[in-house]
Order: structure tokens, then sequence, then C-alpha cells
């Protein structure tokens, strides 16, 4: 007995994604195919076919099916890629109404100045977190033996309190998710987005 998708529960939007396509059956009837990422597990896609278990793969996984596949990734912070490609090219998914990715794509659409906003506030937020951590990590670095006798040691101008350390920490958490959760990217910006992508 092939296993049934799930509904989404509330308590579920942080960690479990899902989307889907229609596409026409060998005989014309629309099928809907369904992924579901569930970053807290096994880090594995799933992908259903009108509802029902039709295949499985660990990230990134590439989904079979009627002409063409799915391509999907996830990071620590939310699915990174979920494409149909075909011959005739690449097409991103559709969040699933009740996600998180679909309430933030629904902001997006009926409230676009709040949605820069949020945006805008990610961008700065991961500027600030880039500027104060780099020098930091440094530091860190460099007080391992290893790395010490080759390079020497290197003090970061920067000290920061425990309470403001861990502000910027949970704050640079959150706009990693919204950067994710709208599909932007920059290789220095997103640098922590990146280095935890699976």
């Amino acid at each position: 007995m092939t296993a049934v998708l799930r509904p989404l529960r509330t308590h579920e939007i942080l960690h479990r994604s899902l989307y889907r396509v229609d596409l026409p059956d060998a005989g014309g009837r629309p099928v809907t195919w369904t992924v579901e990422v569930d970053v807290s597990g096994d880090w594995e896609a799933r992908l259903y076919r009108d509802g029902h278990r039709a295949a499985a793969a660990e990230l990134p996984a590439a989904l079979p099916v009627p002409g063409g596949r799915i391509e999907v990734d996830a990071g620590l912070y939310g699915v990174t890629r979920v494409h149909l490609v075909t011959a005739d090219g690449e097409h991103r998914l559709a969040p699933v109404p009740g996600t998180l990715e679909h309430r933030r794509a629904r902001l997006a659409h009926r409230r676009p100045g709040v949605s820069r906003a949020i945006a805008a506030t990610a961008v700065v937020i991961l500027a600030v977190n880039l500027v104060l951590a780099a020098p930091q990590a440094l530091e860190i670095l460099t007080s391992l033996p290893r790395v010490a006798e080759h390079v020497g040691t290197f003090v970061s101008p920067v000290t920061l309190p425990a309470w403001l350390n861990t502000t910027l920490l949970v704050a640079g958490a959150l706009a990693a998710v919204e950067r994710v959760l709208t599909w932007r990217r920059n290789r220095v910006l997103d640098a922590e987005t990146l280095w935890t992508s699976n």
C-alpha cells in the first residue's frame, strides 16, 4: 500500500514545504504532482501523484515525471530549488496553499510595500551580520593551533556582548529564511544560506 500525502498542519509550516504542478497523463487527464520536503527530517524529497507516494530520493533529488523531471534541493533554511525541467526549459513549482512559502507569496501580492520593506530589512540584517561576524570568525579560526602556526593569530576589532551576538544570530536566521522564501540569492550576502545548503 502506498503512502498518502498528509495534510499540512500549522505547526509544520516552519520545516515542511509542499509544492505542486499539474501535468497531463498519457490520456490527457490532468494529474497533480506534489513535492514534499521536510528539513527537520531525513533530507529527502518525496513525490506524490494525486496524493499517493510515487517516488522519493535524498536531496539534491531529480524525480521523474511525464515529460521531464522535478529537481529539488534544500538547505537549513528551506527549499532552495524545486523546478520542473523539460525539453522546453525550467519552471518553478507553485507552493501549496497554507505553506509558509505560499503565505509569503500571498503577502507580496496583496501588500507589495510591506513585502519590499521586509525584503530590505533582511538585506540590511544579513549585511550587518556579515560585517560584524567575519572578523569574529577570523579570530576564532586563527586561534586554532595549526592555523596560527602558518598565518599567525588575528584579534577582532569587533567585540560584542553575548546578548547582541545572540540577537544578531536569531535575526540573521530569520533574514535567511526570508531570502529562501522569496527565492533571492547573492553569493556574498547569502553566504550563510549557501554554506548550509544540503
